[in-house]
This record gives structure tokens, sequence and C-alpha cells, in this order.
């Protein structure tokens, strides 16, 4: 279950990084690719920018999730990452 939830983890990290690359900071990005301003465009600059906001949002919070349950089972299995000292 672990394994596989690791997997997961890895593979949204992967998406988050291509949507976060393909990303402009000055607002271009996938927009400048596609071309053209026109308002009839059905995968226009407007909608591009919105789809590719809205997937980096949905993948950092499937992210942010993924983590928290990774963590509680981890917690929950009685695995310890450190062996305690015995003196």
């Amino acid at each position: 279950m672990l394994v596989g939830l690791t997997v997961l983890i890895a593979l949204v990290c992967v998406i988050l990084m291509i949507t976060v690359l393909v990303q402009n900071p000055k607002g271009g990005g996938i927009d400048s690719t596609f071309g053209g301003s026109s308002a009839n465009q059905m995968f226009g600059a407007a909608k591009s920018a919105d789809f590719i906001e809205k997937l980096t949002w949905g993948l950092a919070i499937a992210l942010m999730v993924l983590c928290i349950i990774a963590a509680i089972i981890v917690n929950n299995s009685g695995v310890q990452i450190l062996d305690p000292v015995v003196q």
C-alpha cells in the first residue's frame, strides 16, 4: 500500500513540475504556443491559462493530501524510522 502511494506521489510530482514549467511567470506560457487572440477559439489564451492554473492548484492539493495520508499510514503501521538508543 505504501509503495503504491509513494509511486502515486512521485507521479503527481512529475506532472506538477511539468505544469509549472509550462506556465510563464509573465502570463504568456502556453498561450504563446497556440497564438492568436480570437475570442472564438476553442482552446484560446484565456481558457488555456485557466485550465493550467486549475490543474496546478489541483495537483498541489492532491500532493498535500497524499503526503498526509502517507504520513498517517507510516505512523499507524508502527514502523520506526530511527531505532531508539538502548542504554
